[in-house]
């Protein structure tokens, strides 16, 4: 559990950090062609710096989905047992009585 708070606040920050460098490229009083060319410099540069924890936060992704991916259909296997089961319990009910009047 402590591992999935600290991959949201991580992802969090990051979103932060963007966010601002984005908001502060783009609001600097400077031609749009600079701002753009500052912008693409620094997202670069942010994704060289931080590439490897970007990488293990998408793989840690895609392992928590798939594992709630198999809880998920282990649980739907499960309510699907049940109803079967109660399923066969009442037909098993209704032969019985059927039994009864015969």
């Amino acid at each position: 559990m402590s591992n999935n708070k600290s991959f949201a606040f991580g992802i969090g920050l990051l979103a932060g950090v963007v966010g601002g460098i984005i908001a502060g490229v783009l609001y600097a009083p400077k031609p749009g062609e600079e701002s753009r060319r500052e912008l693409k410099e620094a997202a670069e540069k942010l994704y060289e710096e931080h590439s490897p924890a970007i990488k293990e936060a998408k793989q840690q992704a895609a392992e928590s989905v798939d594992l709630m991916r198999y809880k998920l259909e282990r649980q739907l296997r499960k309510f699907s047992n049940m109803i079967k089961s109660k399923k066969l319990l009442k037909a098993k009910e209704l032969e019985a009585a059927d039994e009864d009047f015969n």
